[in-house]
């Protein structure tokens, strides 16, 4: 396919890398010239150094033959005005835009073609659903959820006192008492995918699926227990942490009944205490008049004056969300050293999740790519529900439906030929979870989870389309 790419900042050069990687044909427009030159120089692409907003530059990067437009500058305006001019003067199969400000990313907008936008992305509410599903599960761990299974995929680093350490699988089935796989083991930049007889050591970091309830009885094992969160302090008071905040205020007054909400004035109800740390006086400002349930808090932590020490300690989960990613680790480091009980940093780079692991820091997330994995699930084909990639990208998970019409009904599973280091690690069949084996045979209906070199998924998605 041809993908025509309007920015190339962190997730257009992400995205970009992705697709040349996939073997599909790519061109980066980008006006910054150190951007333009700095993707020139790692991808393999065609780069143009120029303005996306104009009809000429658009036909020189092969816009009449793109399958996709995505624009994925910094700017709302420009990526809509982008997408706008593309669909008023080409045939674009599918405009994709990243669109930011809230008032542009309504329930509405986000479910009908809008200015000409077949699929509108917005970031920060990718990164607030990724937040409010590991807090929803103690934060103990990032989660993957998937769409017609009830498994999910979280990650676990081996530390050096870990009772993981030096351990095999085998032994780790024997000791814990709970359904798990194993799916990948990321070492030294490398991914394995393991067998019984694989020994854990330092540093890896495990991928496992399993269902909510076993991942409360391994993660107890480990003294990671699921508790109760009730007071969350926000270092960060950005667009992620107002949709974290909207989320728990407004299902708070959604689990009330009507005589509970009349109580609820007479005497508050028992909630989530939630406060906010912010360096930007105006911001905290917006915020008190926007949230007057919680407590705002004009200031820096990494000042020597800082006086809200008692914030931290007394805190159930910090979550350290401002735009620096080392600053955020610091900060999520700090807020535990003082007596926070749980940490969640948001990071960038995704070496930076295993670096935030070993610092003890509970669950780092990097919003680049829960948004590039939004947009991989878009363009993948119907059947592929969920798309999630890991180890930066070298491997991906992928949730796929086996249709009535798919040439895979009714073969058995060692009859596809499926490409080298490839694992079906789970099926759902009338919602019962099977650890499937080369005997299985598949039928439509089915939900099946695949694990794939990055090289191979375009191969797995013609295996298992119609």
């Amino acid at each position: 396919m041809n993908f025509v790419i309007l920015g190339a900042g962190s997730v257009g050069f992400q995205l970009a890398r992705y697709l040349i990687e996939q073997k599909e044909n790519v061109v980066l427009i980008e006006r910054d010239p150190d951007k333009a030159k700095h993707a020139s120089n790692v991808l393999d692409c065609k780069v143009l150094n120029e303005e996306g907003n104009n009809i000429e530059t658009l036909k020189k990067a092969g816009i009449t033959k793109a399958d996709y437009f995505i624009s994925v500058t910094d700017s709302d305006e420009m990526n809509m005005i982008a997408c706008g001019l593309v669909s008023s003067e080409c045939n674009v199969p599918q405009k994709i835009a990243r669109i930011r400000n809230i008032d542009y990313s309504n329930f509405q907008v986000l479910h009908h073609t809008f200015l000409g936008i077949d699929y509108l992305v917005n970031p920060e509410i990718e990164t607030a659903r990724s937040i409010i599903r590991s807090i929803e599960g103690g934060a103990v761990s990032d989660i993957v959820s998937f769409e017609k299974s009830s498994l999910q995929m979280r990650s676990i680093t081996v530390g050096s006192s870990s009772f993981l350490r030096n351990r095999s699988l085998e032994e780790l089935k024997r000791t814990i008492h709970a359904d798990f796989l194993i799916a990948v083991i990321l070492r030294e930049n490398e991914y394995i995918i393991p067998h019984g007889f694989s020994t854990l050591k330092d540093n890896d970091r495990l991928y496992l699926i399993a269902t909510d309830e076993d991942f409360e009885r391994i993660f107890s094992h480990f003294g990671k227990s699921r508790m109760e969160i009730n007071k969350i302090v926000l270092i960060g008071g950005n667009r992620i942490s107002i949709h974290v905040v909207e989320h728990f205020f407004k299902s708070h007054q959604n689990e009330l009944s009507f005589f509970g909400k009349f109580l609820h004035y007479l005497r508050p109800a028992k909630k989530r205490r939630i406060n906010i740390i912010d360096g930007d006086y105006e911001n905290c400002k917006m915020l008190s008049r926007r949230f007057p349930e919680a407590m705002i808090f004009n200031t820096d932590i990494s000042d020597e004056g800082f006086s809200e020490e008692e914030q931290l300690s007394g805190a159930d989960l910090v979550i350290a969300a401002t735009g620096n990613q080392e600053l955020n680790m610091v900060n999520a480091v700090y807020a535990k050293s003082v007596g926070a009980k749980r940490a969640i940093a948001l990071v960038n780079k995704s070496n930076y999740v295993h670096i935030a692991s070993n610092l003890g820091i509970d669950v780092a997330l990097s919003p680049i790519e829960s948004m590039v994995n939004s947009i991989l699930k878009y363009i993948r084909r119907s059947n592929v529900r969920n798309v999630y990639s890991i180890s930066g990208g070298k491997v991906e998970v992928l949730e796929l439906s086996i249709e009535e019409t798919s040439q895979v009904n009714g073969k058995k599973i060692i009859e596809l030929k499926l490409p080298k280091q490839t694992l079906i690690i789970s099926l759902t069949r009338d919602d019962t979870h099977i650890v499937p084996d080369g005997e299985l045979v598949l039928r439509g209906g089915d939900n099946i989870i695949v694990i794939a070199r990055k090289e191979s998924v375009t191969r797995i998605e013609e295996i298992f389309t119609s």
